[in-house]
């Protein structure tokens, strides 16, 4: 996934996945995250869904498609609830990439990429 603009190269701490979703809560991951260029506005997701840039939603590498997860921006402390729909991001130390209009309420726009939290809220049906 090709994210919005460049920035710190902080590597970020990752717990370890199941491959059982745990309870709501008790499944938090810290690292980078980022936002996808608008140039995939309109294409498929790994989970067949449209990207629309509109929509609240994420690409996460191992969490299962629909899980629900709150991401945090550990700078300002903004947090915006999304869904798993796609697969990414492929860059070390990143572990999210959001929505266009999901990074515009996390304050990434200029930015490009920022320390987050990830948690899960509820996992996949």
């Amino acid at each position: 996934m090709l994210v919005g603009c460049g920035g710190s190269r902080e590597v970020g701490r990752t717990t370890r996945i199941s491959s059982r979703i745990p309870p709501r809560g008790a499944y938090t991951q810290t690292g980078l995250g980022s936002y996808y260029a608008n140039k995939f506005a309109g294409r498929a997701t790994a989970s067949g869904s449209i990207y629309r840039p509109g929509e609240m939603t994420a690409a996460h590498n191992t969490l299962p498609f629909g899980t629900l997860i709150r991401v945090t921006n550990t700078r300002n402390g903004h947090s915006v609830e999304v869904t798993v729909t796609d697969r990414g991001p492929h860059t070390k130390g990143y572990i999210v990439d959001v929505s266009r209009r999901a990074a515009v309420q996390l304050d990434i726009i200029e930015a490009g990429v920022v320390p987050v939290q990830l948690t899960v809220i509820k996992a996949a049906p």
